[in-house]
């Protein structure tokens, strides 16, 4: 528990702070949206039901299914709206801060975004080293999204987290205001409840 709380409190420090120590190359590469409407979506999927099994390309190459991981690992998906976003380049690798915390509770994070292969490429290249899958819902665009209902009405997905546990079936669904990063200690009380 001492541990967890030291985390916490690393994370509130590097989310104060000057988000993501990027360098200015990266920065300078990042479109800033504007503010969105909070939630465009209308949510298919509900706590204590089996999540949707789903096949995606993954940026380290081959593809990768929910499915894989059933009876295995626990798992977090963390859809995000789009690459080259501000809150998105900070939201993935924030996650770096936890990884330990997620290999605790024999958890599984699976990034996913609407954008292609080489988009996705190039910007997880310039955010830095993440310990996870980041996966590509682009063809057919957003089919994924779509099936959890948080695709958005202009095409990209949610800022939302699902937490299914090892049978497929989910735990937790925070589907977030899209302008803001959710909080990471919210995560890591969720995943604590799968021991």
């Amino acid at each position: 528990m001492r541990k967890t709380a030291i985390v916490l409190t690393l994370v509130a420090c590097f989310f104060t702070g000057s988000a993501y120590a990027a360098s200015d190359a990266f920065k300078n590469n990042i479109y800033n949206p504007g503010e969105l409407r909070p939630v465009d979506s209308v949510l298919k999927v509900k706590v204590g039901q089996k999540a949707p099994d789903f096949t995606l390309k993954a940026v380290s190459g081959g593809k990768v299914s929910l499915r894989d991981y059933r009876g295995r690992k626990n798992v977090v998906i963390s859809f995000v709206p789009a690459a080259w976003t501000p809150v998105c380049s900070d939201q993935w690798p924030g996650y770096n801060i936890i990884a330990d915390i997620f290999e605790s509770n024999d958890a599984v994070l699976l990034g996913i975004t609407v954008d292609n292969i080489p988009t996705l490429f190039s910007w997880t290249n310039q955010m830095g080293k993440l310990w996870f899958e980041v996966l590509s819902d682009f063809w057919p665009h957003g089919a994924v999204a779509a099936r959890f209902g948080v695709l958005r009405s202009d095409g990209v997905a949610e800022r939302a987290l699902f937490v299914i546990d090892k049978k497929g079936v989910i735990r937790f669904i925070d589907v977030h205001n899209i302008n803001q990063r959710p909080p990471l200690d919210d995560l890591v009380r969720e995943l604590g409840k799968l021991r």
